[in-house]
């Protein structure tokens, strides 16, 4: 799939050059066309002005031809009139009639002359002046011709190149287009075979549909008949209305109320930014507080503002803890979803507490209109946000009611039919779209009061940082209201929809038929997990009434053996406690024995060191010791009827105050001490165990879930990817056969248009033989005469 996505994709790139490259190439055609036409048309300027020059070469020459003429006639009329006056000046004698005729004469070739001087003058300047213009015309079209010359040369070398560029992108898709005959002719067969095993799909479909159908008649037959359960005097509490649970809507509500958290999340973030902001704005302006004291008002609104956080923060815990509650093994309906109710409350007392700032934003708000730089463009916007907090207040109550009328069926039954709940959410998305509306304006007023007040000439830069920080939280809180107002509006029908609704019935789902179907999914899982295990072999009718009887006689039983049970598990713990008890003890028994052990010791060693004294000192004393020994005995005895009570940590204890046992209270406490540390550091050892364990299991429960959801999301995502190849390689496949049909089309023109001109070559050559067979018959007809 990979391939044909790749193929698809640097095929629709190809083709996009291609048409890239066409539409240039005809922009080419046409500059080239034109340039052409430019060319022709001054190759035929420049005949006209070569024709034009020629024919003033030819009139320059016909010109100083004339003129040639001209000069010998002036010559020789120069000539004659030399003579004329040789000869006036031999005949003054003769009389006055031939003079006079000499002279008209002479006048007439005067004014002829000068007539003829005049207008060789003029012929002289017309000729240098059309030899210029010629001149500067020639230069002119030589300069203009070299110039289209050189464009011509970079067209046609533009040309050139993208003729070689076309060839290079044709050959290339040419060798893209067969490989993509390839593909597609892969693609049909696999296309077949996929038909020929949905084919043998659709028919173990229509087998296995007829074969459960046949089984849903059989088991829905045995009901009617064998299995009467359906509850007549109640019907809601019916199993069989108790609705399935609806796996694909909990994932979509946990995805949803992820969104929701998130958009949640940047909507509690603005506004802690935008109250704080407002209250290091009211510290600074109208005046500042580290310079002299605000107004009690003022002071108050700041303390109010101060507390903004405990307001706010709860609205994202309380959601937080509704998307913890939405999971995959609930169920989401108005009706079950109780942490609602502490998200519509928390939201309540966050409107609360708008409510309760709103008359200090406004008369601060006029504080500054009071302030003596404040001008009227000032006041103005001062009054315009005034009258947005209200509208933004009064948005939020808004929202609040239908939040409350959300989480009201929650609390108590039957509050809100399912047409209600629909328009509920449709109002609340309109309140939405008003609160973003109602931010927006809000935040175009404060921009433009902000630049108002940058004009001020006792505007600080602490004033200044604190505003930008203002209006950027207004941004944000703008953005964030306009996500959850396009996300609200997005997911209305998933909202408006009934995920879960009892079978032939429109009500909506309660609480006891929602246990009823968690009940039935452990049910159904259970079953599911029984039924892929190995199962038992089953047992005769009679056997399993006897087993039914024996089970009857053994539930009778059954409170006796538990009353016997719990009396035994009573002596177990008695003992226990006696166990432990003498265990005690033994150990004191043991440390007593030590102890006696040792002072007899002691003894056996006076008793030696006395022996090294004399015998008669020995026999003076021996009645001594007896006595006193008898005396000790008496003491010993009147003593052990005087016992001692003795109180500490661990409990009571009955001592008699004898030398020997000195220090057993001490030892036994110790020994106790000792014992009940060990089995307190054993239990903790447990609970640490235990804890680990337990820890270890929930991350390992979380892996798994994410990797449930990762492992759904690519499933998914792959479905998609399916479904676009699947639609990539049908549009290939279109693509494919009209272009097989334009290569038919193209290939029928080209075989009829070689037709249509071996036709006109064949007519051609009849006409070109005919024409020589008569041209040979002329010319045999010629020699014959």
């Amino acid at each position: 799939m990979a391939n044909v996505t790749d193929l698809q994709t640097k095929y629709s790139k190809l083709a996009q050059e291609y048409s890239k490259l066409r539409a240039q190439n005809q922009v080419l055609k046409k500059a080239v066309v034109d340039e052409q036409a430019n060319s022709t048309s001054l190759k035929e300027q420049l005949k006209q002005r070569d024709q034009s020059l020629r024919k003033q070469e030819q009139e320059m020459d016909s010109l100083s031809f004339r003129n040639q003429q001209l000069a010998k006639r002036v010559e020789l009329l120069q000539e004659e009139l030399v003579a004329s006056e040789a000869k006036g000046k031999k005949g003054k004698s003769k009389g006055d009639s031939p003079s006079q005729h000499g002279l008209q004469t002479q006048n007439v070739f005067d004014e002829d002359l000068q007539k003829k001087i005049e207008e060789n003058e003029r012929l002289h300047i017309q000729f240098y002046e059309a030899d210029e213009q010629h001149r500067r015309q020639e230069a002119e079209l030589r300069a203009r011709l070299k110039e289209l010359e050189k464009d011509s040369e970079q067209h046609q070398a533009v040309v050139d190149g993208l003729t070689t560029k076309y060839m290079e992108t044709i050959e290339r898709l040419q060798g893209d287009k067969a490989r993509l005959e390839v593909k597609a002719q892969t693609l049909e067969r696999e296309s077949k075979e996929c038909r020929l095993r949905t084919e043998e799909c659709q028919q173990q479909l229509r087998r296995c549909q007829a074969e459960l159908n046949r089984q849903v008649k059989q088991s829905s037959s045995v009901i009617q008949e064998k299995v009467p359960f359906n509850d007549t005097e109640c019907s809601d509490y019916n199993s069989l209305n108790v609705p399935p649970h609806n796996r694909r809507h909990q994932l979509k509500a946990r995805d949803v109320a992820g969104q929701a958290l998130s958009f949640i999340q940047d909507l509690v973030a603005a506004l802690l930014n935008f109250h704080s902001y407002t209250e290091q704005r009211v510290h600074i302006y109208p005046l500042d507080s580290s310079i002299e004291s605000i107004s009690p008002l003022n002071q108050k609104f700041s303390q109010y503002l101060h507390e903004n956080a405990a307001y706010v923060r709860p609205l994202e815990d309380s959601l937080l803890q509704l998307h913890q509650s939405i999971t995959e093994d609930t169920v989401t309906t108005l009706e079950t979803v109780i942490k609602l109710k502490s998200f519509a409350d928390n939201f309540s007392s966050y409107t609360h507490f708008l409510q309760k700032i709103l008359p200090y934003q406004l008369k601060s708000l006029e504080e500054e209109c009071e302030a003596p730089l404040c001008t009227a463009a000032l006041t103005a916007k001062n009054h315009e946000l005034q009258s947005d907090m209200k509208r933004l207040t009064s948005v939020f109550e808004k929202v609040q009611n239908y939040i409350n009328l959300l989480a009201l069926p929650s609390v108590r039954q039957d509050a809100m039919p399912q047409s209600s709940t629909s328009a509920v959410f449709t109002q609340l998305a309109a309140c939405l779209l008003s609160l973003h509306d109602a931010i927006k304006e809000m935040s175009k007023h404060y921009n433009q009061k902000a630049s108002l007040e940058q004009e001020l000439p006792t505007v600080t830069q602490k004033l200044c940082t604190t505003t930008e920080c203002l209006l950027g939280s207004l941004g944000s809180l703008t953005s964030s209201t306009g996500k959850i107002a396009t996300f609200f509006s997005n997911n209305l029908d998933f909202f408006t929809s009934s995920g879960y609704s009892p079978r032939g019935s429109t009500l909506t789902l309660n609480p006891l038929q929602a246990e009823n179907m968690l009940a039935n999914k452990k049910k159904a899982v259970a079953y599911i997990q029984a039924i892929k295990k190995p199962r038992p072999q089953s047992v005769p009718y009679k056997e399993a009434l006897s087993n039914r009887r024996v089970l009857t006689s053994s539930t009778e039983s059954r409170e006796g053996l538990t009353q016997q049970v719990q009396q035994s598990q009573e002596k177990i713990a008695r003992l226990e406690q006696e166990k432990e008890h003498w265990l005690l003890e033994a150990q004191l028994g043991k440390v007593r024995l030590e102890k006696e052990n040792q002072r007899i010791a002691d003894l056996e060693a006076q008793l030696e060191a006395a022996l090294g004294g004399s015998l008669s000192s020995q026999a003076a004393t021996a009645n001594i010791p007896a006595q006193s020994y008898e005396e000790a005995e008496t003491e010993q005895k009147a003593a052990g009827k005087e016992t001692t009570l003795c109180t500490s940590l661990v409990g009571m204890l009955c001592t008699t105050p004898t030398v020997e046992h000195v220090g057993d209270e001490e030892s036994r406490e110790q020994l106790i001490k000792t014992h009940y540390m060990s089995r307190v550091g054993e239990l903790t050892t447990q609970l640490q165990i235990s804890d680990s364990k337990a820890v270890h299991f929930h991350s390992e429960c979380r892996a798994l879930a994410k990797r449930l959801t990762i492992a759904e999301k690519s499933r998914e995502t792959l479905s998609d990817e399916l479904k676009v190849a699947n639609q990539n390689i049908t549009r290939l496949q279109d693509e494919l056969t009209t272009t097989k049909r334009s290569y038919e089309d193209q290939l029928s023109m080209m075989s009829d248009h070689l037709c249509s001109m071996n036709e006109t070559l064949s007519k051609q050559r009849e006409e070109i033989d005919t024409l020589k067979l008569g041209s040979k018959g002329n010319a045999k007809k010629n020699k014959g005469r």
